[in-house]
């Protein structure tokens, strides 16, 4: 048997932290050597070195660095690790702009041999992982189109919170949440080349965005709706997927919050008249999730990647980088939005030589 991949966490908060539990859950896989954050509080003893520099981690040697920082820090890290040797994971979104993950993308160019993963941990959802099954399967044909909404009402002190700094997270709710959906309607429907949208500040004192609407299609004619949203008062993740001969429905989404409901898979096969004509409201069968193991899947997966044992895997860096046009698409298709972002560094520009 292998000996356990030696691990490091850069970032220690919420996600490190789950990531670390994901560490612990796999000793045959994994070693965990020590972890980074800038902020002392977040150490709570694992039992392992504590550095406030990442690059203190590297004199243990480390052969996977898990990058769970904020979105501005996450070129650098990513860039400097490959470049290094050092196989990364790293969260989602993939930096703050397309440039950010074009640097990544090129660092693991020359980094032969090297792995690089992004946190999509929604592929990796039960309700999710069914439904691709059926699609794949084509037991009710071909997808038409699909419809997301994922949103939530913002929280405690949000208007502080440094993902609604566009500074350091290059958006709002669009990038730090609505990115799994889109990433999602790739995985269904592929890439997209059609992108129209609508993109607000409804509520919040922010900065970045608090809704956001998209409108997109590819060139198999499939559409796709989204709604990202900071102003969604009761929480909730809905994405339906309608299909020649039927449709599915997939709604809640287990998440450490608890807050979005229990996650349940819908599937409904259509019936059909004496002409062969669809009837409305089909007969629907409902299969419900107790447990949330995505994390865990994505940090196994990255394992057997390593390895060698796998030659693809699920967010890879093209998925990363598709995603993330995506997101910047529908901030760019939005005129008065994009108008008024750049009235505003204008603006700014000119306050500070005045």
């Amino acid at each position: 048997m292998a000996a356990p991949l030696k691990a490091a966490i850069i970032g220690y908060g919420r996600v490190g932290r789950i990531r670390a539990k994901c560490l612990a859950a796999r000793p045959q896989d994994w070693r965990l050597v020590g972890v980074s954050d800038p902020d002392r509080s977040q150490w709570n003893g694992l039992g392992v070195t504590y550095m406030e520099n990442w690059t203190g981690l590297l004199e243990h040697h480390p052969e996977a660095l898990f990058i769970c920082s904020t979105n501005q820090a996450m070129p650098e890290l990513v860039a400097g690790a490959l470049e290094r040797g050092i196989h990364v994971f790293c969260e989602k979104p993939p930096g703050r702009t397309l440039a950010d993950i074009e640097r990544m993308r090129e660092a693991e160019q020359k980094a032969a041999g090297v792995k690089l993963k992004f946190g999509f941990n929604h592929r990796f959802h039960a309700c999710v992982q069914e439904a691709k099954s059926i699609v794949d399967a084509g037991r009710l044909g071909k997808v038409l189109w699909v419809r997301g909404i994922y949103g939530k009402a913002g929280g405690r002190h949000f208007e502080r919170n440094w993902r609604n700094k566009r500074e350091i997270s290059g958006g709002g709710i669009l990038i730090d949440q609505g990115i799994h959906m889109l990433d999602l309607f790739r995985y269904f429907c592929g890439d997209f080349d059609e992108v129209k949208s609508m993109v607000t500040r409804s509520y919040w004192p922010i900065e970045v965005e608090d809704n956001a609407f998209g409108l997109l299609r590819n060139r198999e004619g499939q559409v796709a709706m989204l709604h990202s949203s900071a102003t969604q008062w009761q929480h909730r993740f809905i994405m339906d997927i309608y299909l020649e001969k039927g449709y599915l429905s997939l709604q809640g989404i287990l998440s450490s919050s608890g807050t979005y409901g229990r996650e349940m898979l819908k599937v409904a096969r259509c019936h059909y008249d004496g002409e062969g004509y669809p009837l409305a409201n089909p007969e629907e069968s409902e299969t419900y999730y107790d447990e949330d193991g995505s994390w865990q899947l994505e940090v196994d997966e990255f394992a057997r990647v390593i390895r060698g044992e796998q030659e693809k895997w699920q967010g890879d860096s093209l998925d990363a980088y598709r995603s993330m046009e995506l997101v910047q698409r529908i901030y760019a298709s939005d005129h008065q939005w994009r108008w008024s972002q750049e009235a505003r560094e204008e603006l700014a520009r000119v306050q500070a030589v005045t």
